[in-house]
């Protein structure tokens, strides 16, 4: 099973009996039940008096009781404690990186890759420091979007070296960093800096003595920062970027694509590493990435999403505690259930070097690097992991931390340098010397009208790609379900939770018409999550082995009418024999913090500006509610008796089957779908109920409803040509007839035609 997205064994449990029911029910009555209200943990001796509600059937909690549901409490954010549990073998491994290694690519926008154009490089300005040259470089990532820095090469070394690629963090100007004489005294007075010029210039620093080592440097800017001037460091959201088209960054059509900056400067660096391999003087074999702070989150992202990185150093960055704290650094759906340690473990088992200090990476020594050097041992390479701490330092990447990254790429690039290794005092450039824009390379366009045309180019190349993927032959859905099933799966979170996980608490039953209804909780235990069910029970006709799960935006208080008593499609399914179960998601009925539903998602309340700092560390609402859905089958599955599982979504509950069915379709015999015409892409607002960031880029709506293929499904509230690419995936599913449109949209008609479907 997986455990916050971490694999874990668990034992199974016993099996229960009638005995759990306290004897309550007649043999009649206990044969149809016993599926689904099959007692209480028997091995702890708990048994629950059941309760029959006197004023309102549909309460299966005590007054004053509140649900034990992890997700009623305060959203997880960045600077909440995020651990590593490292798995318990390599197999085990090789499954948790696949995913993990998915769900950043997803969070960045970068599944799949876009289209790699031309990076059109431009080399000039060289500067001769006598051991070394510097020159300044620009190369577009993107058709228009420029990649800037400086390239450092050592003199009198043929063939090829070596390569380090610098990324930066946040210093004041970026690569132009000047600590300025007080800052300099500073770290000289602190013993923190022993030479001044590189107290005063760092950065600098660090980029001299590697290329005198030997290797070919390349430093290169953040966006927004130096000469990386088209787009802004934090643009943040704004109102007049906040279109339903010609969007900006940030906004909730941004989010809906996974068009974040995050994913920009990953997809910059990757960019950078194509261009950086493809240098005459370069070994694409022995290049390595270092940075600090914001670089250390570069570093780790880049050399876990991409395999061609032979060495990683990130400085002072990676941790259980604050995982980063610029929107930079963070993604929709980028670390739930993961976190900067485990990015940093998938570079296992190359060569992993890292640094903390007296700031959000102090407590690693004993939190984090075990767990990585655990990781390590599995693969016989515990050498290879490393972590050095300056707890007597702040925030840095100074002398003595430059001097741990030496030592360390000399070891694993195989520079042959005697040790132990010093700086030298070094001439440190001007600003004028390092940047790229001087005459005869003037500044490329910039601005909010640069931003919209970045953002449509990158929108039209991922809408081409994504459509290509539509299948047109049986052979074609491997790839479909690999790249809009994967990417489904990452935005959902989760799929049919293990039975193992899965524990039934019944609370009351009670006689309506022609039927008994049992009010109960079924928890995932996993995830410590509840959900209040209903199970509607035939009276006067045999079980038949067929459950309908009825999903609404109601909850569980939609299987009846206001006189208490079943609706009549309801009726209808039980005077067939079909058992109905009725739960209510989070935010709906009983299942809310505060008794009221839930009409928005909850925001991190220090960061409510970007999506990325909520969806990053929790599921969105709507992916939550699919996982009472996925909770409530994977608790039927259990049963023998039921031979048949349907899904029902109407009155627009259509969205939320969909995609349950898009992550668990193995689960269900037949589906009802009503979507009343819904569409990601139409939802404005990040803290809207049905945001689901990314849901707009794989196909919206339809491409979850194609995913369902081949599970019959009768479709409503859409228009037939409206949903081209779901015929097209059951056409070739060989499943054509199993794709029907209802014949109505009158909510009354509709539920009698839909409980025909299901009753044929």
């Amino acid at each position: 099973m997986r455990h916050n997205n971490v694999l874990v064994r668990r034992e199974p449990r016993a099996a229960f009996g009638r005995e759990g029911l306290g004897g309550a029910l007649p043999r009649r009555m206990w044969q149809p039940c016993v599926w689904f209200f099959v007692g209480l943990m028997l091995g702890l001796g708990i048994f629950f008096s059941w309760a029959r509600a006197e004023e309102n059937v549909l309460k299966v909690y005590r007054e004053g009781q509140k649900p034990a549901d992890s997700r009623l409490g305060p959203v997880r954010t960045l600077d909440d404690y995020h651990p590593f549990r490292p798995p318990a073998n390599l197999e085990e491994w090789e499954q948790r990186k696949e995913y993990v290694r998915r769900q950043m690519l997803v969070a960045l926008g970068l599944w799949p890759m876009p289209t790699r154009t031309p990076h059109e490089a431009v080399i000039h300005g060289l500067v001769d420091r006598g051991e070394y040259t510097v020159e300044r470089v620009y190369l577009q990532s993107f058709p228009g979007h420029y990649v800037t820095g400086n390239l450092y090469r050592p003199k009198n070394r043929p063939g090829r070296k070596p390569g380090v690629l610098c990324p930066h963090g946040h210093w004041n100007n970026g690569r132009f960093y000047d600590a300025g004489e007080a800052g300099l005294k500073r770290q000289l007075d602190n013993k923190w800096e022993k030479l001044p010029c590189c107290g005063r210039f760092p950065l600098q620093a660090r980029c001299v003595h590697l290329a005198r080592m030997g290797c070919v440097v390349f430093h290169y800017d953040m966006v927004g920062y130096a000469d990386s001037i088209q787009i802004p460091h934090r643009p943040g959201m704004r109102d007049h970027m906040n279109t339903m088209e010609n969007w900006g960054y940030f906004s909730p059509q941004a989010e809906l694509h996974l068009q974040n900056m995050m994913g920009l400067q990953t997809w910059n660096s990757i960019r950078v590493l194509d261009w950086f391999s493809e240098l005459p003087d370069v070994d694409p074999t022995r290049i390595a990435v270092t940075g600090a702070s914001g670089g250390g989150t570069q570093t780790f992202i880049l050399c876990a999403v991409d395999p061609r990185p032979a060495v990683a150093f990130p400085a002072v960055m990676v941790s259980t505690a604050m995982q980063g704290g610029c929107t930079c650094e963070n993604a929709c759906y980028l670390r739930i259930g993961t976190s900067n340690v485990e990015f940093a473990a998938l570079f296992a088992p190359k060569p992993l070097g890292m640094t903390c200090a007296d700031d959000w990476t102090k407590e690693m020594p004993t939190k984090g690097f075990p767990e990585l050097q655990q990781l390590y041992r599995l693969f016989g390479a515990e050498d290879r992991v490393y972590l050095a701490a300056f707890l007597n330092h702040p925030h840095n990447y100074n002398y003595h931390s430059r001097l741990v990254m030496y030592r360390w790429l000399n070891r694993h690039l195989g520079l042959g340098q005697e040790e132990p290794i010093d700086e030298r005092p070094f001439r440190p450039l001007s600003r004028e010397e390092m940047t790229v824009w001087t005459e005869g390379h003037p500044k490329p366009p910039a601005g909010e009208d640069y931003e919209r045309q970045l953002i449509r180019w990158i929108t039209e190349d991922s809408r081409r790609q994504i459509e290509a993927l539509i299948p047109k032959k049986p052979e074609d859905l491997v790839e479909f379900r690999r790249i809009i099933g994967g990417a489904v799966e990452v935005m959902i979170g989760r799929g049919l939770p293990s039975s193992v996980d899965i524990e039934v608490e019944p609370r009351f039953e009670r006689d309506l018409t022609e039927c008994r209804v049992f009010g109960g909780v079924v928890r995932n235990t996993a995830h410590r999550e509840e959900v209040p069910v209903l199970v509607l029970l035939p009276e006067k006709v045999a079980f038949q082995g067929a459950v309908a799960v009825w999903v609404s935006p109601n909850g569980k208080q939609s299987l009846v009418g206001s006189d208490g008593q079943p609706r009549p499609a309801v009726l209808k399914l039980l005077r067939a024999g079909v058992a109905v179960v009725g739960l209510d998601m989070l935010g709906q009925g009983e299942l809310t913090p505060d008794g009221k539903p839930l009409e928005k998602n909850r925001l991190d309340p220090k960061r409510t500006n970007y999506a990325g700092y909520t969806y990053g560390y929790n599921h969105p609402l709507f992916a939550q509610r699919v996982h009472d859905i996925l909770t409530v089958l994977a608790a039927l599955k259990t049963r023998e008796e039921v031979r048949r599982i349907y899904l029902v979504g109407l009155e627009g509950a259509g969205r939320w089957v969909a995609a349950a069915l898009a992550v668990a379709r193995q689960a269900v015999d037949r589906a009802v779908i009503d979507t009343g015409g819904f569409r990601f892409r139409q939802l404005n607002a990040i803290d809207h109920p049905d945001f689901l960031p990314g849901a707009a880029k794989y196909l919206d709506l339809p491409g979850m409803l194609a995913l369902a293929a081949p599970v019959p499904v009768l479709v409503a509230g859409e228009k037939e040509t409206d949903l081209a690419v779901v015929r097209e995936v059951y056409n070739v599913s060989q499943a054509t007839k199993k794709l029907e449109f209802a014949t109505t949209t009158e909510p009354e008609k509709l539920e009698e035609e839909a409980v025909n479907y299901l009753l044929r």
